[in-house]
């Protein structure tokens, strides 16, 4: 992962710590249910955003080299995986 991605990924998994640590201390003092769900819909936006990135980082790399490696075993694979991804992941960011 180039440098600038991966400062800017790390960046975002700060910012969702942060967020969590938030939602931590609201929970503890038993703030408001309302303004605990805002913070849980930040926090999930933002690990949305973080998946988005790292899905699109494995289509740009190890997705497009299988492609280009003409094997075709290899890119059956890719595929098996990026299907198993979206399953899992909810295809569109998990929200």
């Amino acid at each position: 992962m180039a440098d600038t991605d991966q400062r800017k990924l790390l960046s975002r998994l700060k910012r969702a710590e942060g967020q969590l640590a938030a939602i931590r201390r609201m929970v503890d003092r038993e703030d408001d249910c309302v303004d605990v769900l805002v913070q849980i819909s930040a926090v999930r936006g933002a690990l949305g955003r973080v998946g988005e990135m790292v899905l699109t980082r494995h289509i740009e790399t190890c997705v497009s080299q299988a492609f280009a490696s003409g094997d075709d075993d290899r890119r059956q694979q890719a595929i098996d995986e990026l299907m198993d991804v979206f399953s899992r992941y909810g295809g569109a960011g998990g929200r």
